[in-house]
């Protein structure tokens, strides 16, 4: 095991996570690295290339923009979206970028940021990932100061070419109970008699002085007295981030921007339950799962319109944790203590991350890897197994729910109608987030033993996400992108 829970869960912008947070994190890594170098002030000019999927999708992912931020030194957890506009439009009116906000070069997109999308994965270029993007800085001669190619490999994870090569080389965190399968992760709470929450809170209290995670601020600083609370505490922040763009999505109307014209439907399917729930409506045993349905897509709303979402584990499936974690607290849990909510709650992110971590340690979680069951199927295995947890569910119940909804996740495709994280984006969160309900009661309610595990779904999925032709892999070139062109 070496990933924490905050580089699974996120802070960052929209509208996505492979294509947005992880190009603004390469290209701030790119210019931080020109500067550590003293690079940066010998520096005329910066060309960027993209290729594969982010060049066949990027515009529509917003790829441009974010490559633009990153150079400017904006990071994805700490930008202000209401000021993305404005900083694009100064780049692009002046035809000159600010490198880290204080070093002029010029920077004419048309010549300086180059869209490859007449080489297909896996190009010469970019061989090893199909979301390759390669920086080149040069001298006021035209000579080049250095050159860097990064992959962006989902969830906003970034690594060099020189990483992706030697996996070996990265430094080794160390954890009190390592575990790189489902096998050994239950065996290992069997024989310390822990659940699968308490493994990942152990392990991530160990990581609290490791710099290269970037956690978020407590949310109630003075509730910080040890490793476990201060843990806890910066769980509680991205649930607050997610209710914020819940509560966004909810309230906010219009177009999605993009150019194919979607509207916004989360606030006015929100009205509608609120009228039909005054007229009686909440004795509808079907009611939880409108509600379901709706977070879902209010927050992947907010994701398509690039605003704050936190990656679960992507951003094209960000709606799915949230909405489950809503569930839970909203119509799971109304007998608990404010407390015993809470408990619940840190349980479902806790659990959810673990399941998580192994899909992203021994599979991917790239759209453009192994398509759309490596995002809304990870989130929703993510969310079946941590709800069971929430629920007071057992190690092996929670096992069994993640296996469930990754098996009936096997082969989705990510076909997004024009680049864009809209359709089926959206309405697929909602239905991601439905089936981790039912995955998580289905195991609850079986007693008996399952026959396939949750290591062999993973491996069933990444095997499958590789035989998944590349047109069907965010790609925009293949299933409803190619059949239905206007919406």
């Amino acid at each position: 095991m070496n990933t924490s829970l905050f580089e699974l869960f996120k802070i960052g912008i929209g509208p996505s996570s492979s294509h947005t947070v992880g190009p603004m994190r390469a290209a701030l890594r790119f210019v931080r690295t020109l500067d550590s170098d003293g690079l940066i002030e010998k520096t005329a000019s910066i060309t960027v290339e993209l290729y594969g999927s982010l060049a066949l999708t990027g515009i529509g992912h917003g790829t441009d923009r974010a490559v633009l931020l990153g150079l400017l030194g904006e990071a994805p957890d700490s930008i202000d979206p209401a000021k993305i506009d404005s900083l694009i439009a100064a780049v692009r009116s002046s035809q000159q970028l600010q490198l880290l906000g204080r070093h002029p070069i010029a920077f004419r997109e048309a010549e300086h940021l180059l869209f490859h999308r007449d080489r297909m994965y896996p190009d010469p270029e970019t061989p090893t990932h199909p979301n390759g993007l390669r920086f080149t800085a040069r001298d006021i001669h035209g000579d080049t100061l250095t050159s860097e190619v990064y992959y962006s490999i989902g969830g906003g994870f970034i690594v060099s070419a020189a990483e992706f090569a030697n996996p070996g080389s990265a430094k080794k965190r160390e954890v009190p109970y390592p575990f790189s399968s489902a096998e050994r992760l239950l065996a290992l709470a069997n024989e310390q008699h822990l659940s699968i929450a308490e493994i990942v809170l152990a392990n991530e209290v160990a990581l609290l002085d490791e710099e290269t995670i970037v956690r978020p601020q407590p949310r109630d600083a003075s509730a910080v007295h040890d490793g476990e609370s201060a843990v806890k505490q910066s769980i509680l922040t991205l649930w607050e981030t997610m209710r914020s763009c819940i509560d966004r999505g909810v309230a906010t109307e219009g177009t999605l921007p993009g150019g194919l014209n979607v509207r916004r439907r989360a606030a006015g399917l929100a009205r509608r339950l609120a009228r039909l729930d005054e007229e009686g409506r909440t004795r509808d045993p079907l009611a939880p799962m409108d509600s379901v349905t709706l977070v879902a897509m209010a927050v992947n709303e907010e994701n398509a319109a690039g605003g704050r979402v936190v990656t679960a584990p992507t951003n094209g499936a960000a709606g799915v944790i949230p909405a489950i974690a809503h569930f839970y607290l909203h119509h799971a849990s109304h007998d608990l203590s404010e407390a015993d909510k809470e408990a619940g709650l840190l349980r479902y992110f806790l659990t959810a991350a673990a399941i998580g971590i192994l899909y992203k340690e021994n599979a991917s979680i790239s759209g453009a890897e192994v398509g759309c069951q490596g995002e809304v199927g990870v989130a929703c295995s993510m969310a079946a197994g941590g709800l069971v947890a929430a629920l007071g569910g057992d190690n092996s119940a929670i096992e069994h729910a993640a296996e469930i909804a990754m098996e009936h996740n096997l082969g989705m495709t990510c076909d997004p109608i024009g680049g864009l994280v809209q359709i089926p984006c959206i309405e697929r969160n909602g239905m991601g987030a439905v089936k981790a309900v039912n995955a998580a009661r289905l195991a609850m309610n079986d007693q008996g033993s399952h026959k396939i595990s949750l290591d062999q779904v993973i491996e069933t999925m990444y095997r499958t996400g590789m035989d998944m032709q590349s047109r069907y892999k965010e790609t925009s070139l293949a299933g409803l992108a190619l059949n239905i062109i206007e919406c």
